[in-house]
């Protein structure tokens, strides 16, 4: 971590911390351009996200230097304008990334920054500011903060009643929100209204069986079998594990043959991987391994379900490229498998799995 140090505020300039907006005391000085009411929040920064971004902050923080013509300050602005954007999807993903693995602390000043950038991009109206407010939303539900999550949303239903111009999925997350704070709540029916508005609207996005419509299937499942509707829930988990095991096989199909190809053309492995940014994983993770637990309460009954889900692990860490979490749930599968004397053909299914990670191994990629 940087050090810091008090700050000579210029008499009549107002400088606020980055993570408050209280009046600052102090600056980092690596960029010189980010300040803190204290060590305190200047540490919370830094653990989140200033450490990833500290130098990116100083162009932007900066005065634009002098053009010798207006084609050269419209091209200064261009890329200005692209490092915010870049600015934007950064700080969105490392928030989404640190809430799906349950640090909501840590989201806070990553979100923050996602939201300051895209005012200073869009606007303090626009449409575009909706997707940080609820992270911001979320991660005050995740620290137990009900009030603070109730104003966010508030805030992120008013813009979206402004604008003319709200996406299907930007809909999609507003209502997963407003529906994670009624299960907060436990106001389970005004949550199930607003999660079949996500599930709507992330369908008209992108379709039924995409992984973005997959939150609002788990969280209504979770509900579900909160009240004990087991049935109901049981259908709904089906799901959510089928539509990831489909991403995932065809993920690995599609890479599998551009391997080949790859092999052929230069002689050397294809780098297998998920296709999904950082925060996508994290968000498989989750749901996986929560539906995973659920399974295992019953995998006496229905062993097949449970081997599903781990099998779809399986994938996940495997295009990861975590061989050792890979074969941790191909094991359990198998295992699994032969305690309750399943097929031939599924147990072969999982031996083939098995095959997969240890070729791996013995044949790193390079």
């Amino acid at each position: 971590m940087n050090i810091i140090c008090p700050l000579a505020v210029p008499k009549g300039r107002r400088l606020c911390c980055e993570v408050c907006e209280a009046p600052a005391e102090r600056v980092c000085t690596a960029c010189t351009v980010t300040y803190y009411c204290g060590v305190v929040h200047q540490r919370a920064d830094w653990d989140s996200i200033h450490e990833k971004i500290c130098q990116l902050l100083i162009p932007l923080r900066t005065t634009m230097p002098f053009y010798n013509s207006e084609e050269e300050r419209q091209h200064g602005l261009q890329q200005l304008r692209q490092r915010q954007k870049h600015l934007i999807e950064f700080c969105y993903t490392v928030a989404q990334k640190y809430l799906f693995e349950g640090k909501h602390e840590a989201a806070v000043p990553a979100a923050l920054h996602s939201l300051r950038f895209r005012m200073n991009l869009h606007g303090l109206s626009s449409v575009e500011l909706v997707p940080a407010y609820l992270l911001l939303a979320e991660a005050s539900l995740g620290l137990g903060q009900t009030v603070q999550a109730e104003e966010y949303l508030s805030q992120a239903q008013w813009t979206v009643l402004k604008s003319t111009e709200c996406s299907y999925a930007i809909q999609s997350l507003l209502h997963r929100n407003l529906g994670l704070l009624h299960i907060a709540k436990e106001n389970y029916e005004e949550a199930r209204y607003h999660l079949a508005n996500d599930i709507y609207f992330a369908s008209c996005a992108f379709g039924t069986e995409d992984i973005r419509t997959s939150g609002g299937y788990f969280h209504l499942a979770n509900i579900f079998y909160g009240l004990k509707k087991l049935d109901v829930a049981d259908t709904l988990y089906t799901k959510v594990s089928e539509i990831w095991s489909k991403y995932l096989n065809n993920r690995y199909q599609v890479l599998s043959e551009a391997r080949i190809q790859q092999i052929d053309l230069l002689g050397k492995r294809f780098e297998t991987d998920t296709g999904l940014d950082e925060a996508q994983e994290a968000e498989a993770i989750q749901i996986l391994t929560s539906v995973w637990n659920i399974r295992e309460s019953t995998s006496d009954t229905a062993p097949q379900k449970t081997i599903f889900v781990l099998n779809t692990l399986v994938m996940l860490y495997y295009l990861m490229m975590n061989s050792s979490k890979a074969q941790e749930y191909a094991e359990r599968a198998f295992g699994l498998a032969k305690e309750h004397h399943l097929s031939v053909h599924e147990q072969s299914t999982i031996q083939e799995l098995l095959s997969l990670i240890s070729a791996e191994e013995t044949h790193p990629v390079t």
